[in-house]
């Protein structure tokens, strides 16, 4: 999963700190992570943030470059809103990995949102400073922005978990990853809509 925030212990931003910490110790980790992020984004924000901004924003753009448009990484991406990201590596997929990744880390992520939105709720009313309230509103409004884009997502990787899809790798990168693509998806009372389970490419 790509989030964020560190809502799973095996977040990418988490993982690859625990990768830099293995490589090169735990003694100059933070300087390692600082000379990383600071090569990624010169100004602002914490070598942690900086990291979690490349992975959310530019790490699938550029690895899809790398790739010439045959990636070996597939982004699962809900949309615009961030709202879930994960990874998946072609080479480890089967045809139970969607389903995994919806019970594993979609549903899970979407009851961490609704918790964080009652917890900024509860700190909202229990304060009287309107500066305080209008950025608990703010945070509030992000998320669940965040969780209607997920749950409308849900429907695509239900779909999808339940067709069971089998890869060919013989039959490349850009065969197989179309078989994920303008998915016809039957919506609640509404009629079947076009939707990707992965980001374009």
């Amino acid at each position: 999963p790509i989030g964020s925030a560190d809502y799973f212990d095996d977040d990418i931003v988490v993982r690859f700190t625990d990768f830099v910490r293995k490589v090169y110790g735990d003694d100059t980790l933070s300087e390692n992570l600082s000379f990383i992020a600071d090569a990624l984004y010169p100004n602002g924000g914490s070598a942690k943030d900086k990291i979690r901004r490349y992975f959310l924003n530019d790490f699938y753009k550029d690895h899809v470059k790398i790739y010439k448009k045959r990636p070996i990484y597939w982004l699962l991406d809900s949309g615009k809103k961030d709202g879930f990201k994960a990874l998946i590596y072609l080479h480890r997929y089967d045809k139970y990995t969607v389903a995994r990744v919806r019970t594993d880390y979609l549903h899970p992520l979407q009851r961490k949102y609704e918790a964080e939105i009652k917890r900024l709720e509860m700190m909202s009313g229990s304060t009287d400073n309107a500066r305080e309230k209008a950025t608990y509103r703010k945070d509030i409004e992000t998320l669940q922005v965040k969780v209607e884009e997920c749950r409308v997502y849900d429907q695509v990787v239900s779909h999808i978990a339940h067709q069971q899809i089998e890869l060919d790798l013989d039959d490349g990168v850009k065969v197989n990853y179309a078989k994920f693509q303008n998915v016809e998806v039957p919506m609640d009372n509404r009629k079947p809509v076009k939707m990707d389970l992965l980001a374009r490419i």
